[in-house]
């Protein structure tokens, strides 16, 4: 039976995120040769080679040491819960929780979260993690994160969900277009105009499948990466977008330019703002505690899909 300290699996758990062992060795505060050391020791212990050290070319995990990093991280995380659950027993959350979410969401769905959680609960550390889908599927994969805030798109299987608020795309427009007027739009009608599309994981793939769709030919004018920078565009006038629709957001650009955003008619991109976690996993009460919370800001009355002139 392989035998092994709750710091040696600390120290190698921290490996994927660096790059080298002695970039590795400063960020926890140990030196090189003891965290070689307890490397070769933790090797030995279980009877596999978990990693790769070459000073040219730095640290790799094997196939084995990347499946014990990502084990001996929810190991860590259920050790660190037994003082937690304690607490739970008389009512008090306490600990952390560590919660993606992906970047075009973040502006809209963190702020009531992060401004009310923490005075119902303040014994829990509420960490923040923004990035793309792929970068949160992945963190969510490897332990880094409790839960991930994404839509409901090209999610792989293996993942427990908990839907936040359900959506749809929206036709974008300046506020002087010709159909911002109109309670909802064609997309037939809006095909032949200038597209500025927003590029990013899962919205790029979904924007063109919802023209494939309906047999139409997007006129492309540019993709962009980042939501601000589309609606900028929009406002002044260059063409028009595809977005979800998304609670709590202003119907003024950066800049000050009102834009408008029209339902689709017929509807299409219809999903949900989700929070996933791993199936494998049971979410803490902390965890869970969160996700409540989340979903309770966007539960009230037309806060499932924002008034037609919010984006």
């Amino acid at each position: 039976m392989a035998e092994f300290t709750l710091r040696q699996l600390e120290l190698f758990a921290a490996l994927p995120d660096y790059s080298t062992l002695s970039a590795a060795a400063a960020a926890l505060h140990i030196s090189e040769p003891a965290l070689s050391q307890s490397i070769t020791a933790l090797e030995k212990s279980v009877g596999e080679q978990l990693c790769v050290r070459r000073k040219a070319k730095g640290l790799q995990l094997t196939p084995a040491g990347q499946f014990f990093a990502a084990r001996a991280r929810r190991l860590l995380k259920d050790a660190g819960e037994l003082g937690s659950e304690l607490a739970g027993i008389n009512g008090r959350l306490k600990g952390p929780v560590r919660l993606g979410c992906y970047t075009g969401l973040a502006t809209n769905v963190l702020p009531p979260v992060l401004e009310g959680f923490p005075a119902l609960h303040p014994g829990v550390t509420l960490g923040i993690e923004v990035g793309s889908q792929d970068e949160l599927l992945a963190a969510l994969d490897t332990g880094r994160l409790d839960a991930a805030i994404v839509y409901g798109l090209q999610l792989p299987p293996g993942l427990q969900y908990r839907t936040i608020y359900d959506t749809e795309v929206v036709a974008i427009l300046a506020a002087d277009h010709r159909l911002a007027g109109e309670a909802a739009v064609d997309l037939a009608e809006l095909a032949p105009e200038p597209l500025i599309m927003l590029e990013s994981t899962p919205s790029t793939a979904n924007t063109r499948l919802m023209f494939a769709e309906r047999g139409l030919r997007p006129n492309l004018l540019m993709s962009v990466p980042v939501i601000e920078l589309v609606r900028a565009l929009v406002g002044r006038g260059l063409g028009y977008s595809l977005l979800m629709s998304r609670p709590n957001s202003q119907d003024t650009t950066t800049e000050g330019r009102r834009v408008v955003a029209r339902p689709l008619a017929p509807r299409s991109g219809i999903t949900a703002v989700q929070a996933v976690w791993p199936e494998a996993v049971l979410p803490s009460p902390r965890t869970a505690a969160v996700l409540d919370y989340a979903a309770a800001c966007f539960a009230g009355p037309g806060s499932s899909l924002p008034l037609a002139d919010k984006t």
